[in-house]
Protein backbone atom coordinates (compact mmCIF):
# COMPACT_ATOMS: atom_id res chain seq x y z
CA UNK A 1 0.00 0.00 0.00
CA UNK A 2 2.89 2.55 1.05
CA UNK A 3 4.57 2.07 -2.72
CA UNK A 4 1.05 2.51 -4.10
CA UNK A 5 0.33 5.43 -2.37
CA UNK A 6 4.10 7.07 -3.17
CA UNK A 7 3.15 6.02 -7.06
CA UNK A 8 -0.46 7.78 -6.68
CA UNK A 9 0.71 10.45 -4.80
CA UNK A 10 2.07 12.93 -7.82
CA UNK A 11 -1.32 12.19 -9.65
CA UNK A 12 -3.73 13.09 -6.85
CA UNK A 13 -1.23 16.63 -6.45
CA UNK A 14 -2.20 17.32 -9.96
CA UNK A 15 -5.84 18.01 -9.00
CA UNK A 16 -5.68 18.67 -4.95
CA UNK A 17 -3.82 19.98 -2.40
CA UNK A 18 -3.03 17.00 0.30
CA UNK A 19 -3.01 18.43 3.91
CA UNK A 20 -2.68 15.23 5.67
CA UNK A 21 -1.24 11.88 5.19
CA UNK A 22 -1.46 8.90 7.02
CA UNK A 23 0.09 5.45 5.93
CA UNK A 24 -0.04 3.58 9.41
CA UNK A 25 -4.05 4.22 10.43
CA UNK A 26 -2.85 5.60 13.94
CA UNK A 27 -3.12 9.73 13.14
CA UNK A 28 -6.09 11.39 14.79
CA UNK A 29 -8.48 12.90 11.86
CA UNK A 30 -11.12 14.20 13.69
CA UNK A 31 -9.79 17.75 13.32
CA UNK A 32 -8.70 17.66 9.83
CA UNK A 33 -9.67 20.31 7.70
CA UNK A 34 -10.20 19.12 4.02
CA UNK A 35 -13.06 18.20 1.46
CA UNK A 36 -11.98 14.94 0.38
CA UNK A 37 -10.07 11.95 2.48
CA UNK A 38 -8.59 9.14 -0.53
CA UNK A 39 -8.18 6.10 1.33
CA UNK A 40 -6.57 3.38 -0.24
CA UNK A 41 -6.44 -0.45 0.29
CA UNK A 42 -9.72 -2.56 0.85
CA UNK A 43 -13.30 -2.34 3.25
CA UNK A 44 -10.86 -2.93 6.40
CA UNK A 45 -9.04 0.43 5.24
CA UNK A 46 -12.46 2.63 5.08
CA UNK A 47 -13.53 1.06 8.12
CA UNK A 48 -10.83 2.56 10.05
CA UNK A 49 -10.51 5.65 8.55
CA UNK A 50 -14.34 6.46 9.28
CA UNK A 51 -13.12 5.63 12.96
CA UNK A 52 -10.55 7.97 12.61
CA UNK A 53 -12.37 10.73 11.79
CA UNK A 54 -14.78 9.84 14.63
CA UNK A 55 -17.54 12.58 14.22
CA UNK A 56 -16.37 14.73 11.83
CA UNK A 57 -16.95 12.76 8.61
CA UNK A 58 -15.71 14.03 5.47
CA UNK A 59 -16.00 12.40 1.91
CA UNK A 60 -14.69 9.27 1.26
CA UNK A 61 -12.86 8.31 -1.96
CA UNK A 62 -12.08 4.35 -1.66
CA UNK A 63 -9.84 3.41 -3.94
CA UNK A 64 -10.05 -0.46 -3.60
CA UNK A 65 -6.29 -2.31 -3.02
CA UNK A 66 -7.47 -5.19 -1.41
CA UNK A 67 -9.45 -8.38 -2.38
CA UNK A 68 -13.33 -7.61 -2.25
CA UNK A 69 -13.92 -4.55 -1.35
CA UNK A 70 -17.51 -3.51 -1.39
CA UNK A 71 -17.23 -0.04 -0.39
CA UNK A 72 -13.88 0.12 -2.00
CA UNK A 73 -15.40 1.42 -5.20
CA UNK A 74 -12.76 2.68 -7.65
CA UNK A 75 -9.31 1.71 -9.45
CA UNK A 76 -6.14 3.91 -9.12
CA UNK A 77 -6.51 4.02 -12.50
CA UNK A 78 -10.04 5.41 -12.15
CA UNK A 79 -8.74 8.51 -9.54
CA UNK A 80 -7.72 10.88 -11.51
CA UNK A 81 -11.12 10.86 -13.48
CA UNK A 82 -12.66 10.93 -10.08
CA UNK A 83 -10.74 13.34 -8.71
CA UNK A 84 -11.92 16.10 -11.70
CA UNK A 85 -15.31 15.12 -11.28
CA UNK A 86 -15.57 15.39 -7.68
CA UNK A 87 -13.32 19.15 -7.93
CA UNK A 88 -16.43 19.99 -10.87
CA UNK A 89 -19.39 19.42 -8.65
CA UNK A 90 -20.38 16.05 -10.70
CA UNK A 91 -20.40 13.45 -8.51
CA UNK A 92 -22.89 11.86 -6.20
CA UNK A 93 -21.57 11.66 -2.20
CA UNK A 94 -23.95 9.36 -0.71
CA UNK A 95 -24.54 9.33 3.36
CA UNK A 96 -24.54 6.28 5.15
CA UNK A 97 -25.79 4.68 8.82
CA UNK A 98 -23.24 4.76 11.51
CA UNK A 99 -24.44 3.90 15.14
CA UNK A 100 -23.75 4.54 18.59
CA UNK A 101 -22.71 1.61 20.85
CA UNK A 102 -23.20 2.36 24.56
CA UNK A 103 -22.49 0.17 27.51
CA UNK A 104 -24.36 1.04 30.67
CA UNK A 105 -24.19 -0.35 33.81
CA UNK A 106 -26.57 0.31 36.49
CA UNK A 107 -27.77 2.97 34.79
CA UNK A 108 -24.45 4.80 33.75
CA UNK A 109 -22.28 5.19 30.88
CA UNK A 110 -19.15 3.12 31.22
CA UNK A 111 -18.24 3.33 27.63
CA UNK A 112 -18.88 4.35 24.19
CA UNK A 113 -17.66 4.02 20.51
CA UNK A 114 -18.84 4.75 17.07
CA UNK A 115 -19.12 2.27 14.29
CA UNK A 116 -20.21 2.16 10.73
CA UNK A 117 -20.14 -2.02 10.23
CA UNK A 118 -21.95 -3.90 13.18
CA UNK A 119 -22.00 -4.94 17.06
CA UNK A 120 -21.46 -8.55 18.10
CA UNK A 121 -21.95 -9.57 21.34
CA UNK A 122 -19.28 -12.70 21.49
CA UNK A 123 -20.19 -15.70 24.04
CA UNK A 124 -16.21 -16.04 24.60
CA UNK A 125 -14.54 -18.70 26.11
CA UNK A 126 -15.53 -21.71 27.71
CA UNK A 127 -17.40 -21.20 24.50
CA UNK A 128 -20.86 -22.60 25.94
CA UNK A 129 -23.98 -21.18 24.85
CA UNK A 130 -24.98 -17.68 26.37
CA UNK A 131 -28.36 -16.08 26.72
CA UNK A 132 -28.51 -13.10 25.45
CA UNK A 133 -32.16 -10.75 25.74
CA UNK A 134 -33.03 -8.20 23.08
CA UNK A 135 -34.64 -5.44 24.06
CA UNK A 136 -36.34 -3.05 21.17
CA UNK A 137 -37.49 0.65 22.44
CA UNK A 138 -37.10 -1.17 25.83
CA UNK A 139 -39.78 -3.61 25.10
CA UNK A 140 -38.53 -7.20 25.32
CA UNK A 141 -37.90 -9.08 22.05
CA UNK A 142 -37.08 -12.25 23.18
CA UNK A 143 -33.78 -13.58 24.41
CA UNK A 144 -31.28 -16.07 22.62
CA UNK A 145 -29.50 -19.04 23.16
CA UNK A 146 -26.86 -18.64 20.98
CA UNK A 147 -22.92 -18.31 20.31
CA UNK A 148 -23.51 -14.19 19.55
CA UNK A 149 -25.85 -11.86 18.60
CA UNK A 150 -25.43 -9.31 15.71
CA UNK A 151 -26.57 -5.61 15.35
CA UNK A 152 -25.39 -4.56 12.03
CA UNK A 153 -26.14 -1.79 9.44
CA UNK A 154 -26.94 -1.93 5.67
CA UNK A 155 -23.14 -1.00 5.11
CA UNK A 156 -21.93 -4.24 7.55
CA UNK A 157 -24.71 -6.70 5.66
CA UNK A 158 -22.47 -7.53 2.98
CA UNK A 159 -18.97 -8.20 5.57
CA UNK A 160 -19.47 -10.41 8.97
CA UNK A 161 -23.28 -10.46 8.34
CA UNK A 162 -23.10 -11.73 5.07
CA UNK A 163 -20.41 -14.46 5.78
CA UNK A 164 -22.86 -15.81 8.82
CA UNK A 165 -26.16 -15.97 6.76
CA UNK A 166 -27.38 -12.42 7.20
CA UNK A 167 -29.12 -10.25 4.20
CA UNK A 168 -27.84 -7.97 2.06
CA UNK A 169 -29.47 -4.67 2.47
CA UNK A 170 -29.27 -1.94 -0.08
CA UNK A 171 -26.63 0.56 1.65
CA UNK A 172 -28.65 3.70 1.42
CA UNK A 173 -31.58 1.80 3.76
CA UNK A 174 -31.83 3.40 7.22
CA UNK A 175 -32.60 -0.08 9.05
CA UNK A 176 -30.84 -2.72 11.38
CA UNK A 177 -29.93 -6.30 11.08
CA UNK A 178 -29.95 -8.47 14.39
CA UNK A 179 -28.83 -11.62 13.86
CA UNK A 180 -28.37 -14.72 15.58
CA UNK A 181 -25.04 -16.46 16.00
CA UNK A 182 -25.90 -20.41 15.54
CA UNK A 183 -29.23 -20.03 17.45
CA UNK A 184 -29.76 -23.00 19.94
CA UNK A 185 -33.69 -22.79 18.38
CA UNK A 186 -33.20 -22.95 14.38
CA UNK A 187 -36.69 -21.04 14.55
CA UNK A 188 -34.80 -17.85 15.41
CA UNK A 189 -34.58 -15.68 12.29
CA UNK A 190 -32.67 -12.82 11.01
CA UNK A 191 -35.01 -9.59 11.38
CA UNK A 192 -34.93 -6.05 9.66
CA UNK A 193 -35.96 -3.25 11.57
CA UNK A 194 -35.80 1.12 11.24
CA UNK A 195 -32.97 2.81 12.72
CA UNK A 196 -34.72 5.15 15.05
CA UNK A 197 -35.26 2.22 16.82
CA UNK A 198 -32.94 2.23 20.18
CA UNK A 199 -31.62 -1.87 20.62
CA UNK A 200 -30.07 -3.06 23.91
CA UNK A 201 -28.40 -6.66 24.38
CA UNK A 202 -28.23 -7.72 27.70
CA UNK A 203 -26.52 -10.97 29.31
CA UNK A 204 -27.49 -11.55 32.14
CA UNK A 205 -24.86 -14.34 33.17
CA UNK A 206 -21.68 -14.30 30.51
CA UNK A 207 -19.24 -16.40 30.05
CA UNK A 208 -15.51 -15.05 31.60
CA UNK A 209 -14.54 -14.00 28.31
CA UNK A 210 -18.25 -12.49 26.94
CA UNK A 211 -17.17 -9.59 24.79
CA UNK A 212 -17.89 -6.84 22.58
CA UNK A 213 -16.96 -6.41 19.13
CA UNK A 214 -16.92 -3.03 17.17
CA UNK A 215 -16.31 -3.34 13.51
CA UNK A 216 -14.15 -6.19 14.11
CA UNK A 217 -12.35 -4.79 17.23
CA UNK A 218 -12.33 -5.49 20.48
CA UNK A 219 -14.63 -3.00 22.22
CA UNK A 220 -15.19 -4.26 25.93
CA UNK A 221 -15.45 -7.40 27.68
CA UNK A 222 -19.23 -7.58 29.61
CA UNK A 223 -19.69 -7.73 33.47
CA UNK A 224 -23.16 -9.13 34.72
CA UNK A 225 -25.52 -6.65 34.63
CA UNK A 226 -24.08 -4.57 30.99
CA UNK A 227 -26.16 -2.92 28.75
CA UNK A 228 -25.30 -2.67 25.51
CA UNK A 229 -27.23 0.10 23.64
CA UNK A 230 -26.93 0.78 20.19
CA UNK A 231 -28.85 3.23 18.08
CA UNK A 232 -28.39 5.61 15.02
CA UNK A 233 -25.70 8.24 15.48
CA UNK A 234 -25.48 12.08 14.20
CA UNK A 235 -22.47 11.01 12.34
CA UNK A 236 -22.81 9.82 8.77
CA UNK A 237 -20.17 7.92 6.37
CA UNK A 238 -20.03 9.55 3.72
CA UNK A 239 -19.06 7.49 0.03
CA UNK A 240 -18.14 9.32 -3.36
CA UNK A 241 -19.95 7.78 -5.79
CA UNK A 242 -18.23 5.75 -8.91
CA UNK A 243 -20.84 6.22 -11.86
CA UNK A 244 -18.82 3.35 -13.46
CA UNK A 245 -20.00 0.89 -10.23
CA UNK A 246 -24.22 0.56 -9.74
CA UNK A 247 -24.90 -0.92 -6.72
CA UNK A 248 -26.49 -4.35 -8.51
CA UNK A 249 -23.08 -4.31 -10.55
CA UNK A 250 -21.15 -4.29 -7.69
CA UNK A 251 -23.03 -7.23 -6.17
CA UNK A 252 -22.87 -9.07 -9.39
CA UNK A 253 -19.49 -8.67 -9.67
CA UNK A 254 -17.89 -9.24 -5.94
CA UNK A 255 -20.33 -12.11 -5.35
CA UNK A 256 -19.49 -14.33 -8.26
CA UNK A 257 -23.47 -13.78 -9.80
CA UNK A 258 -22.60 -13.64 -13.45
CA UNK A 259 -23.42 -16.81 -14.15
CA UNK A 260 -26.12 -17.30 -16.96
CA UNK A 261 -29.23 -19.44 -16.90
CA UNK A 262 -29.23 -21.73 -19.64
CA UNK A 263 -32.42 -22.93 -21.16
CA UNK A 264 -33.25 -25.71 -22.84
CA UNK A 265 -34.95 -25.87 -26.62
CA UNK A 266 -38.18 -27.01 -27.03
Amino acid sequence: MVAEAERLRPVIEQHAQIVCTDLTGTEDLSNIEADLAIVLGGDGSILRAAGQMGHRQVPVAAVNLGKLGFLANMSPDELPEILRDFAAGKLRIIEHLMFECTILHDGKVCSRQLGLNEVVVHAGTPFALVNIDLYVDSDLVTSYSCDGLMIGTPVGSTAHCLSAGGPILRKDLQAFVILPLSPHTLTMRPVVDSADRVYEMVVAGPNPETTVVVDGRVFRRLQPGDRVRVERSKARFKLVTNPGHTYYRTLREKLGWGGQLKLNDV
